[in-house]
């Protein structure tokens, strides 16, 4: 059979859960076993203690120039795993969420957050409607304002800011601004994190312990994945999320109770309330993350930085309206080459529940497989996006290769968001966000790193990628900056 003179591969996953002899005989059987790639390194972890340990899609871009565009690699206990950069095998598996499903031990880890019942990545927020955004923008723009003169005050304190600029760790500070607006979009309620007076917000204190519960390789946490009756023993990981997750709970409750003039029969159970109070925070997590990121690249990049200023100091109001705010070119492209640079999702895992056919260029039939996408790969593969992919240049969107337009991504020919039904249903809401900030934050402040850019890595986390210091002994999610007022002919921005 062939579809438009590509031949499918027919694939019949069943890995969904775990058995150990029909996964032993599909190893020896499987015609993964004929595909090129690299030899596992490890027994147990294959090749992902080797990924784990480089930086992000680095390994399999390496591989990418070795093997080609589909091969094979090592996932636990030395199973074969599906890599492949067809665009049309991509698309297909996106568009087809209904059979490609997340594989059991992914599922184990978001049950380990969540609880069984829920994926908060899929639970339906309306404040994501594109009308509801529209309303929103003037809530994003009060608290990137609140969150400019609260950076401000910060920057104040130090005798060294308008020359060297004072050191202040960002990404916090972005994170209270994000949490503040979910708290309003989601909730209707103010949580007042921007406030530098109180202490950390509880919310994103209890969210932040249990990211760094899983992050991190235990083969005793994949023992229990694999094998059910180990999950019945304690661990300090366990207990850190279920005390964090009972927090999470006992707010969301707190908030839905505010509600007084909501009909009982309306209100939303205890389980729904924890998956809305996680989708809330989840999204919390990627949209200060992509932020970051934004300001980490002006910051190696300060003609970037400079042109983005200028062109926003051109605008005579502090704040615009969504449609004069997506109508600025330098900094859709701003936000546009971050997001594909620095996605703050690396990669996702998918397993189908049925018979397929999967299109590849070059076929082959397999049963109970498994697929990765690399987000981060495909964003920047040299062939589809040209020689300098590797950089941040916003310049790239004045005039995109026509090879990008096949990248089957739900916005900007990429797939930072994903596509098909589970695409990110939160992207309108984290692109108009983004702006807000950036709008708000570039005319104030110039940004500067505060330490060597190859101490920065980043972080292994299970939701986001979020920047870290080498060898820093807590590894937090980190990005310290030098910050300093921007002085525009003898004013003061950061105070207008």
């Amino acid at each position: 059979m062939e579809q438009d003179g590509v031949e499918p591969s027919n694939l019949n996953f069943e890995a969904t859960s775990p058995s150990l002899l029909p996964l032993v005989f599909h190893e020896v059987t499987s015609p993964l076993r004929h595909l090129p790639g690299p030899k596992g390194t490890s027994w147990i972890y294959g090749n992902l203690g080797d990924i784990f340990k480089a930086e992000h899609s680095v390994l399999h871009e390496q591989w990418v120039k070795e093997y080609g565009h589909t091969m094979k690699y090592k996932g636990f206990f030395s199973r074969n795993r599906l890599f492949t950069m067809d665009t049309r095998a991509i698309n297909h598996v996106l568009t087809h969420s209904t059979d490609y499903h997340k594989p059991f031990q992914m599922r184990y880890t978001l049950s380990q957050i969540v609880g069984e019942q829920l994926d908060p990545t899929t639970s339906q927020n309306p404040a994501f409607g594109p009308a509801q955004i529209r309303e929103l923008t003037a809530t994003f723009f009060a608290k990137a304002i609140r969150l400019r003169d609260v950076i401000s005050s910060e920057v104040s304190k130090d005798p060294a800011a308008n020359t060297t600029g004072a050191r202040i760790d960002i990404m916090p500070w972005l994170s209270r601004m994000t949490l503040d607006v979910i708290g309003l979009a989601g909730f209707n309620y103010n949580f007042d994190a921007l406030n530098a007076n109180e202490k950390p917000n509880e919310l994103n204190e209890a969210f932040s312990t249990m990211l760094n519960a899983i992050q991190g390789f235990s083969i005793f946490h994949i023992l229990q994945a694999w094998i059910p009756p180990l999950r019945l023993i304690p661990t300090d990981r366990a207990q850190k999320i279920q005390v964090s997750q009972r927090m999470m709970a006992r707010i969301g409750n707190e908030l839905a109770n505010m509600a007084t003039d909501i009909p009982k029969s309306q209100k939303l159970s205890d389980v729904n309330v924890l998956a809305r109070t996680l989708a809330c925070v989840v999204d919390d997590d990627c949209h200060s993350t992509a932020t970051t990121w934004a300001l980490y690249a002006m910051t190696l990049a300060p003609a970037v930085q400079t042109k983005l200023r200028e062109e926003l100091l051109s605008v005579d109001t502090d704040t615009p309206s969504m449609d004069d705010l997506m109508t600025l070119p330098y900094l859709d492209a701003v936000v546009r080459e971050t997001l594909r640079v620095h996605a703050p999702i690396p990669s996702i895992v998918r397993v189908t529940v049925k018979d397929d056919v999967l299109p590849l260029e070059k076929p082959f039939t397999d049963k109970n497989g498994v697929m990765f996408i690399s987000i981060l790969t495909m964003n920047r593969s040299e062939e589809l996006w040209g020689p300098d992919a590797h950089e941040f240049n916003p310049e790239r969107w004045e005039n995109l290769p026509e090879s990008v337009s096949h990248i089957p991504g739900v916005w900007g020919h990429m797939l930072s968001f994903l596509g098909g039904p589970r695409a990110c249903i939160g992207y309108r809401f984290s692109l108009v966000e983004m702006k807000a900030i950036l709008f708000t934050l570039i005319p104030a402040f110039e940004f500067e790193l505060a330490v060597p850019d190859s101490e920065i890595s980043h972080s292994k986390s299970t939701v986001a990628q979020r920047p870290v210091l080498r060898g820093h002994p807590t590894n937090k999610p980190q990005l310290p900056l030098l910050v300093k007022p921007y002085q525009r002919e003898g004013i003061d921005a950061s105070v207008c």
